[in-house]
């Protein structure tokens, strides 16, 4: 038997081995995904952290879908984010603090704390070294070991302690941007020839602001108040994201600050998670030019059954951006991006782009309740929808797409690891997988098989 040969034995052999029976999930009442009958997640815990809510549980039991809500320790998105654009202010630091400390900080409190981010964020000349030394096509992997390589930086990686938490934390928040920033600019000079440009974090500048001077030096006002409310619509996502629970679940074993964060990397790293924005992005490509007349509803409403029907595009039979988990009516992250979304197109000269995308949208959830059906739960755009092309007018590339949501998302994993590692009462997470086999196999000499 060949070596070749073998391998694609033990992979069909796996196949065969790796099915189960829909109906067993029924009736061993097991929830798949750890999702509800109704979509709704199992509750695995408790956090004081992040809220987020679609539906309404009803008296008898059912749930009403509602416009959706997004809390940040008890505080809703919507009004946090009006707040900071009426002062025209970058907020996404007054974020971290918050749902760090779980208060919001006053001015002094959040004067020292952007000093301190601003004092963190450059690069030790290891950390640089090593970044360059990283040689890989994506970024969010040279990302997840980059922060695994700061392990062996860190005088006290070991220690779970509270203190040393918030220190790792805010080490991590501060150091995010421009290891993202590093990265992609030396990727880019390796792969692709362009000249190499490692800027140094400037200070008096917000993490917005810094990032995108990093990255590509010249960026608008608007580019950066846009990308600072993309970050703080980031933030954080409940406890029950992929990501935010792998930190949890990996945090509850007691492991560092670092192989954990890793974990979290590697969860988002994955295309039903942290790429979708990259996968709204080439579809929107897509339909912009195979869509002749972008006001014409019914050569829009055509096509995407097509691709409902998977007859076109990718033929998987999905809009990308419509729908979530949670959010039923409305995704409060998505409305609140596409306020700024409107106001970026103007900047930019792409009003037409823009106009086509909010359609697309509409025509989008039409098309989806008519091939459904009358009995289809309620779905709405998400972030995703808006945000590809948002990070496309500010001028980023879509290799860092993912990368910017785990920017972002290091705030949230940060608080949930800290509240996982400090209350009171915590166990390691070990939910249980109901063995399908029934009977027992009888074990058979090797010249017997």
């Amino acid at each position: 038997m060949r070596k070749e040969y073998l391998l694609y034995k033990l992979s069909e052999s796996a196949k065969e081995a790796g099915k189960i029976e829909n109906s067993l999930f029924t009736k061993y009442n097991v929830k798949r995904g750890l999702r509800n009958e109704d979509g709704t997640g199992v509750l695995v815990g408790l956090t004081n952290i992040g809220n987020v809510v679609g539906t309404q549980r009803m008296p008898d039991g059912t749930l009403k879908p509602v416009p959706g809500k997004l809390y940040y320790r008890g505080y809703s998105i919507d009004d946090l984010v009006a707040a900071i654009l009426k002062e025209k202010r970058f907020g996404f630091e007054e974020i971290a603090y918050l749902l760090l400390s779980g208060h919001l900080p006053d001015y002094e409190e959040l004067g020292y704390f952007k000093q301190i981010i601003t004092e963190k964020m450059p690069l030790s000349q290891k950390i640089k070294m090593n970044i360059i030394d990283l040689e890989g096509e994506n970024i969010m992997n040279i990302l997840a070991r980059s922060v695994l390589e700061m392990y062996n930086f860190d005088d006290n990686p070991e220690d779970t302690s509270r203190d040393n938490l918030i220190r790792q934390s805010v080490d991590l928040i501060s150091e995010f941007p421009t290891i993202i920033a590093y990265a992609y600019n030396i990727w880019r000079h390796s792969r692709m020839g362009r000249s190499l440009h490692i800027r140094h974090p400037q200070e008096n500048l917000s993490i917005a602001q810094n990032f995108l001077f990093m990255l590509k030096n010249e960026y608008t006002e608007l580019d950066a108040r846009t990308l600072d409310l993309l970050l703080i619509l980031h933030a954080e996502h409940g406890g029950g994201n992929n990501s935010t629970f792998t930190v949890r679940v990996t945090s509850s074993t007691g492991t560092d600050t670092y192989s954990s964060i890793a974990a979290g990397i590697g969860s988002l790293k994955g295309p039903l998670h942290g790429g979708a924005n990259i996968a709204v992005a080439k579809m929107f490509d897509h339909l912009k030019g195979v869509i002749h007349n972008w006001k014409d509803k019914d050569e829009i409403d055509n096509y995407l059954l097509r691709m409902l029907k998977k007859e076109v595009y990718d033929k998987k039979g999905l809009i990308y951006g419509i729908g979530h988990a949670v959010y039923t009516i409305s995704d409060p992250r998505a409305v609140q991006l596409k306020k700024l979304a409107r106001e970026l197109a103007a900047e930019k000269g792409r009003e037409d782009e823009y106009n086509f995308l909010e359609l697309l949208e509409d025509r989008s959830i039409i098309t989806l309740k008519k091939f459904k059906g009358p009995n289809a739960k309620e779905v709405c755009s998400n972030v995703d929808f808006y945000s590809g092309f948002v990070y496309n007018m500010i001028g980023l590339p879509s290799e860092i797409f993912t990368p910017l949501f785990a920017m972002a998302r290091i705030v949230g994993w940060s608080a949930h690891r800290i509240e996982e590692l400090t209350f009171e009462g915590k166990r390691i997470i070990r939910p249980a997988y109901k063995n399908a086999i029934t009977e027992e196999m009888k074990y058979l000499p090797i010249n017997e098989r």
